[in-house]
């Protein structure tokens, strides 16, 4: 590939893994285009779920698979199949945060309870009272967490009754979609779109839509609830992005994935000054912890960089080019996104490889600390000691790292935003009022190479919508590739339209807003849903919208269809495999409008992209009359 990212660090570690040999990303990208099945697969019309296939739909010659499924059908259920993977991944994610929950409320675990407010918040939407004593409390909520993933499918979810807003949850009724606990409502989906049991393509779709709800509000909005409980919730803080931060004098530990525990207690163990010493007598400086994608993002939201939690490398397509900077001790892989191929890059640029969760297994890795909220003392511990001895093989070998290091914003929630422009919504309501700022977008983004280099289409997009002073709060992968673009430092006030730059150089902010992960959507609903509110409307009136300029995986997937029905225009690129099916073409852009006022908008080109967002944000404003 010609573009290979659009970042600095990454295009000079990929002439060296090139150079070196090495199949990288972009290597793999260019192998597989040049074989890709445009005709069938990119349209959706493909199927390999029973022995009777793979089937293939050629409109016109062959309309239907062996089992007698058309072309809508077929679209639409390999749509639902990534959807149902993407609310396995956060029901998961979601069950292991009430665990570790439970262990802190027991004093069980090195964790602790910080942030009571949050804990409340939570009790009250699982019916718990909040008068219970700390320990009983927590252990209750965790429980009912627990509980409430389990909901039968048949009971209207709790979760969502609690949090979603009133009009929404009446819209929901009317069209059959209101979900029940994550858990069943993945059984029954699940158990739909197989062989022969759910070929219509309508039912297939308001499923999706029903598990975007569930997991919007089931998954997504509580296991943040518990992130902010055991770890505090964000505040703004100056932290540093980019690989320039790997400092190769130091022990460096990088806990990478989506789930931040194991992260967060080896920041905690490597502080003390005990640990520090073991690093030192081996000949290092000390113990860098160094934060990788989404785990990297949960906790550079909530920890300080200091002399051990340094900051965040960037996305998840910077994996192999990491390793390549031969300087990593311990690559620690929780849930999810660890390519399969790290291993050789392990074995060539000297670093040790931990599977930290029990779902994951990368080819070529034995090493398993399988994440325990009552044994993670001793597993940070244990990872620590393996980075150590790692760090010894490889002192003898220590060349500078000359790559870049970006200082940014980080740590923005809702909490704190509120406390940015005076503790209530009303400034912000007012500056959209009057114009001075058009709009908010939320940026929920993974990263690609479909549409060009990493993160190219994202900085584009992000550039784009601030010049024309539409605020962006930016989360998931796309989120690093704002932060290490520099969109997320104060600089960036420079790039943004007048009126956003007057906005944010009086408050002290940037034009992109950090709100973390891909995790943190269910932040952003909530946001939304506040601002809604408080202006007496519904969601879908607000001029609001979502842009996922690089979707990649299952779990973006799920993030669009609970966008879309909670009523928000959400910009999606590169282009899904559905355009085998006019159909759900049209019901993804246009006809879901009339049902849930959401709708989805496909465009590769940023600056098309964003001309579609702002009309629709003009025209929210001017039905609001603003």
């Amino acid at each position: 590939m010609d573009n290979i990212s659009q970042h600095e660090s990454i295009n000079k570690m990929y002439e060296k893994a090139h150079q070196a040999g090495m199949d990288t990303v972009a290597d793999r990208y260019a192998a597989q285009e040049a074989i890709r099945c445009k005709a069938y697969c990119e349209k959706g019309l493909s199927c390999q779920l029973c022995s009777n296939g793979p089937c293939r739909i050629v409109p016109g010659r062959v309309d239907r698979g062996v089992c007698g499924i058309d072309a809508d059908g077929m679209v639409m259920r390999n749509l639902l199949h990534k959807v149902n993977m993407g609310i396995a991944a956060y029901s998961f994610h979601c069950k292991e945060t009430a665990k570790t929950l439970k262990a802190a409320a027991r004093g069980e675990t090195l964790f602790k309870i910080k942030d009571e407010n949050k804990l409340n918040i939570l009790a009250n939407a699982l019916g718990v009272s909040t008068a219970l004593p700390l320990k009983d409390k927590g252990t209750a909520v965790a429980d009912a967490l627990i509980a409430a993933l389990n909901q039968d499918s048949d009971e209207e979810s709790k979760l969502v009754k609690h949090f979603a807003p009133a009009h929404r949850q009446q819209v929901w009724r009317n069209l059959g979609i209101f979900p029940g606990g994550n858990l069943h409502e993945l059984m029954d989906s699940t158990t739909r779109a197989m062989t022969n049991i759910d070929g219509d393509w309508v039912s297939l779709a308001k499923t999706a839509l029903r598990l975007g709800i569930a997991s919007t509000y089931g998954a997504l909005v509580p296991l943040e609830m518990v992130h902010d409980t055991l770890l505090g919730t964000p505040k703004p803080h100056k932290a540093k992005v980019d690989l320039g931060i790997i400092n190769p004098e130091y022990v460096n530990i990088l806990p990478n994935g989506h789930e931040p525990f194991i992260g967060a207690a080896l920041i905690e163990i490597a502080s003390r000054p005990e640990i520090q010493a073991k690093a030192k007598a081996a000949g290092a400086k000390g113990i860098h912890i160094v934060g990788s994608i989404e785990t990297g993002q949960e906790l550079m939201q909530r920890f300080e960089c200091n002399d051990v939690f340094v900051g965040l490398t960037g996305n998840w397509l910077n994996q192999e080019y990491v390793l390549a900077t031969g300087s990593v001790d311990v690559f620690a892989m929780d849930l999810n996104c660890s390519v399969p191929t790290l291993a050789d890059y392990a074995a060539k640029y000297g670093a040790t490889l931990v599977n930290v969760s029990k779902l994951v297994n990368i080819p070529g890795v034995s090493t398993h600390i399988d994440y325990q909220p009552e044994q993670v003392d001793k597993q940070a511990e244990a990872i620590i000691g393996l980075a150590v001895e790692n760090f010894k093989r490889r002192k003898n070998d220590i060349k500078p790292n000359t790559l870049p290091v970006s200082e940014i914003v980080t740590g923005f929630s809702i909490e704190s935003v509120l406390a940015a422009i005076g503790g209530t919504l009303d400034p912000l309501l007012n500056l959209i009022k009057n114009g001075t700022i058009k709009g908010v977008v939320a940026l929920v983004s993974c990263s690609t190479l479909k549409n060009g280099g990493q993160d190219t289409v994202t900085v584009a997009v992000a550039k784009e919508l601030i010049k024309r002073d539409i605020l962006v709060l930016s989360a998931g992968c796309g989120n690093a590739a704002c932060q290490v673009g520099g969109l997320n430092s104060l600089s960036a006030q420079e790039w943004a339209g007048p009126g956003l730059k007057a906005v944010c150089q009086q408050l002290g902010i940037p034009p992109v807003l950090s709100f973390g992960t891909c995790a943190d959507t269910g932040r952003l609903i909530t946001l939304v849903n506040a601002v809604a509110g408080a202006l007496g409307v519904d969601p879908s009136q607000l001029p609001v919208a979502v842009t996922a300029p690089e979707y990649m995986e299952q779990k973006a997937v799920i993030d669009a269809f609970g966008a879309v029905a909670s009523g928000l225009y959400t910009h999606v690129s590169p282009l899904p495999p559905v355009t085998g099916s006019a159909a759900v073409v049209k019901l993804l852009t246009q006809d879901v409008e009339s049902l849930t006022g959401g709708k989805v908008a496909v465009e590769t080109d940023p600056v098309a992209a964003v001309n579609g967002i702002e009309a629709h944000i003009m025209k929210k404003r001017a039905a609001l009359g603003i």
